[in-house]
């Protein structure tokens, strides 16, 4: 079963992935693959917040 990252983890590696791409002398193919990582990161994120969502809401719609 694989390990999966919590949302606050993927967050921290979305910023750690800025703080790098905002280093001048980070060559363009370097950056091309620190931006792709990146918004893995935050697609990840944005999936695991929506996926929270639904299952308060789901908890909201039980206790009504």
């Amino acid at each position: 079963m694989k390990n999966e990252e919590s949302f606050e983890s993927k967050m921290t590696n979305a910023k750690a992935i800025l703080e790098k791409l905002m280093d001048p002398a980070l060559p363009m193919n370097e950056s091309v693959k620190a931006y792709e990582e990146g918004m893995k990161e935050l697609r990840a994120a944005e999936t695991m917040l929506q996926n929270a969502q639904i299952q308060i809401q789901i908890i909201k719609n039980q206790e009504q």
